[in-house]
């Protein structure tokens, strides 16, 4: 029986994390590090509690390691890892039993806003710097943002960002009500690894 209690925002199944982004999460999570290569399963609901329920049946369901388990003031949100795909394989589909529901049911992500900033100003920079949780922003060199709805998809865009191309991540900001990720490097490079970043959110399917 579909529980109509729940909406889920994201729900995904993201394979082969990208050095980068991997350790941009070791460190920034509470719980079991990831590591390049691993596989993840993120998700994003409401009401908000209801993250401890989806947690504990997935940990129950696969070998998986709890990542991140957020209640923040509108949303919840969890990042669970594993080294073999099939197990997050198998957490993802004990999740959607238990709802009754598919991955259709999920909301279908949307782009809000994408900038390119070609050598960005010292000033700038230096505000930057002063809450990114990644690399630092050099004077000079390009930045690169992408904002959608709902927050938890940005995930998606990173590793795809990282994948495509040469580039620093400087901020994953994936809970709350807008997903953003700020990513620096030369101009080439951003403007590849914002192409990607967008077609990889545009990318999945959801109602």
């Amino acid at each position: 029986m579909k529980d109509n209690s729940l909406t889920i925002r994201a729900f995904f199944q993201l394979d082969g994390l990208q050095p980068k982004f991997a350790a941009y999460n070791g460190a920034t999570v509470q719980g079991s590090i990831p590591l390049a290569g691993d596989s993840v399963l993120v998700g994003e609901m409401a009401p908000g509690n209801e993250v401890f329920r989806l947690v504990d049946i997935a940990l129950k369901a696969a070998n998986v390691e709890a990542t991140s388990q957020i209640v923040e003031r509108e949303f919840g949100f969890f990042i669970l890892r594993a080294r073999v795909p099939s197990e997050i394989t198998v957490a993802k589909e004990a999740i959607l039993a238990h709802l009754g529901m598919s991955m259709y049911d999920r909301l279908k992500p949307q782009i809000e806003s994408v900038q390119r900033i070609n050598s960005v100003e010292p000033y700038q920079a230096q505000l930057l710097n002063k809450w990114r949780r990644g690399s630092m922003v050099v004077p000079g060199e390009t930045l690169g943002i992408v904002e959608c709805a709902p927050a938890g998809y940005i995930a998606i865009g990173a590793n795809a960002a990282e994948k495509a191309a040469l580039i620093s991540i400087v901020q994953v900001r994936a809970v709350g009500r807008y997903g953003r990720l700020f990513i620096s490097g030369s101009e080439e490079n951003i403007s590849t690894a914002l192409d990607a970043a967008v077609v990889a959110v545009e990318a999945v399917e959801g109602r």
